[in-house]
């Protein structure tokens, strides 16, 4: 028996029906369409606007689109995995809501938090989770809903972000795809330029910080844009290093959807052409632990079996990081049963 490999065999989706666009927000607040579109290219943003329904709801419609788009059995599953920055509760975790809501009878879960590494670092647990021996069939799930987050007062925070969700089924195979390498890093250095006051053991809920509208998401652009556009940049030349492989060789780069500013930086800097690059932000704004697998469901149709593509994310920490992964099916064949 060969060395076994973990790969994507499908992809699931879901964003929800309502679009906050730039000429909405521009009611809410000192803003403009020409504004958003020059610094960070976005047009709209999904949100979840129906009370009572969290990232869990997210999360289940991504899974469920997967699951029926695979056909793969419930009962298959070994473990259904969330990532997320933004859980329903503190406790019991996401994943367990989703699983329960889903049926898998033979299933463990749990919640996995890297801010808007949390897919690209998931899909690495995940392949070692593979790679072991004592998973066969993992569905790994990046869900956000970002607007529970944002300060609509806030102009400079409020057009970036919207919610969604993907889902990816996770197998082993003997064949040279899948998960080929990955270069992570955690600096810590970004607690003061990227986080949430309040609603933490630091600084728990009181009528103090809901005055003071502490429980809002807080960063500072500029600090934040010069880390992700360098990190990002040279995580992908260090990957590209490792295994040899040349911008020539990339077919895809699917980045994490920050800011369209961010994305051409990098790619710039690691020297791949733009049309190599999944590029959805436009649509969704940044869904943080979301946007890869978003950017996935959306090219699904043009990736071939065999491509190498490169992952990459920074995000709250600072976390960042960049992996190599060769495609393992045809995804034009898969997309049309979705």
């Amino acid at each position: 028996m060969g060395k076994v490999k973990a790969v994507i065999t499908g992809i699931g989706g879901y964003v929800p029906d309502y679009i906050l666009t730039n000429e909405e927000l521009s009611r809410m607040v000192d803003t403009s369409d020409e504004w958003i579109m020059t610094r960070v290219g976005i047009k709209e943003r999904r949100i979840l606007t129906e009370e009572g329904l969290g990232t869990s709801y997210l999360a289940r419609k991504a899974a469920k689109q997967l699951i029926q788009k695979t056909g793969v059995d419930p009962d298959t599953i070994d473990a259904l995995i969330v990532t997320t920055t933004t859980p329903d509760y503190k406790f019991p975790s996401t994943a367990s809501i989703v699983l329960g809501k889903l049926g898998l009878k033979n299933a463990f879960a749990f919640d996995f938090e890297a801010a808007c590494c949390g897919f690209m670092y998931t899909l690495g647990v995940a392949a070692s989770m593979i790679e072991s021996g004592r998973c066969k069939k993992i569905i790994v799930i990046g869900a956000d809903k970002m607007s529970s987050l944002v300060d609509y007062q806030d102009r400079q925070t409020c057009v970036l972000f919207g919610d969604g969700a993907g889902a990816v089924l996770v197998e082993g195979t003997e064949e040279d795809y899948g998960l080929q390498d990955y270069y992570f890093r955690t600096d810590g250095k970004g607690l003061p330029y990227l986080h949430m006051k309040a609603g933490g053991s630091v600084c728990p809920a009181s009528h103090f910080t809901v005055d003071h509208r502490l429980h809002y998401l807080y960063q500072e652009g500029r600090t934040v844009f010069r880390y992700a556009v360098t990190d990002m940049s040279n995580d992908v030349i260090e990957v590209l290093k490792r295994n040899k492989l040349t911008a020539e060789d990339v077919n895809w780069v699917v980045p994490h959807e920050a800011n369209l500013r961010i994305i051409e930086a990098v790619t710039k800097r690691a020297e791949i052409p733009l049309d190599k690059v999944a590029v959805n932000i436009e649509h969704y704004g940044n869904t943080s632990a979301a946007t890869i697998p978003l950017a996935l469901w959306d090219y699904e149709s043009k990736l071939k079996k065999g491509d190498n593509v490169i992952f990459t994310a920074f995000g709250a920490g600072f976390v960042h990081g960049a992996s190599y992964y060769r495609w393992a099916y045809d995804g034009a064949t898969a997309a049309a049963k979705g």
